[in-house]
């Protein structure tokens, strides 16, 4: 005679499941928190200023994506992973985060949130310019700036030694609908050796530029381009990956007729994830 199969577990006992987890990830949380402060008086970090580490973040979120599986969003996940680091990042060092709403106050709202929650203090600007300028006059806090547009060369405030760079650009995992979609690039001052430098960020300025210049740069490289009235040209903001480079994207510029007034590396950022429409990840 055939035995019954095993009745399911009740909702009470399901329930008791989910408990217990819970349970699970805020004891570990906490002590997260318990190894953090460790940390602090290890490093003296609030001492140091800025605490903000992009390489070991985007390997973080690497490891994420790649383990990640089940039926939870890897939207939600991320967001999770990214607000846990920026709140632990804010604990050892305290920051802000200064975001250029001149393009979309509810869009750049939504990134800075996804990104840091609410315990980071948000400060709205109204440029990109003043975004940039009041990092630069702090001791480690984070400007939120578009990557894709601009109306003004924001860039060349981070030419000279010792300014803030880009240091990353968000969001990490892209796909189609993604709740905080807007690209932004996050500007700070980070150590050298705290750098991820798989896709480098140069402020080019060129005299000569038009469409064809342009229509010639597109398959090389990332660029934003606003008029630069100084050389009669323009300011340019290329983002260079490890498929070229910035020496090509120079031959490019005067093969095409433009005159190549000055190159300066403005900052660096980890290659993406892409994510198809079928979840599968790239």
């Amino acid at each position: 005679m055939s035995q019954r199969p095993p009745a399911p577990p009740s909702l009470q006992e399901l329930r008791k499941e989910i408990d217990a987890i819970d349970e699970g990830m805020h004891r570990l949380l906490m002590q997260r928190g318990d190894i953090i402060d460790r940390l602090i008086q290890v490093k003296q970090t609030q001492e140091v200023g800025s605490a903000f580490r992009p390489a070991r973040e985007a390997s973080m979120m690497r490891e994420l994506v790649q383990r990640h599986r089940g039926i939870l969003p890897l939207d939600t996940v991320e967001s999770i992973w990214r607000v846990i680091i920026s709140t632990f990042t804010y604990v050892q060092a305290p920051f802000s985060v200064h975001a250029d709403v001149s393009a979309s106050e509810p869009a750049m709202r939504d990134s800075v949130r996804f990104n840091f929650g609410f315990t980071v203090p948000y400060v709205a600007h109204f440029s990109a310019q003043a975004a940039v300028e009041a990092v630069a006059k702090s001791k480690g806090d984070l400007a939120l700036v578009s990557a894709t547009s601009s109306r003004t060369p924001w860039w060349l405030e981070l030419e000279a030694n010792g300014a803030p760079k880009i240091i990353a650009r968000m969001p990490f995992i892209e796909r189609a609908d993604h709740p905080a979609a807007l690209p932004v690039f996050a500007i700070s001052r980070v150590p050298d050796s705290a750098l991820v430098t798989e896709v480098e960020t140069f402020s080019v300025r060129v005299s000569g530029w038009n469409a064809e210049v342009a229509r010639a740069l597109s398959p090389l490289a990332e660029i934003v381009a606003v008029p630069d009235t100084a050389f009669d040209g323009a300011a340019l903001l290329v983002s260079v990956t490890s498929a070229t480079s910035i020496d090509k994207i120079r031959a490019a510029l005067i093969e095409a007729g433009a005159s190549v007034r000055s190159v300066a590396l403005v900052g660096s950022h980890a290659t993406r994830y892409t994510v198809p429409p079928t979840g599968a990840k790239s």
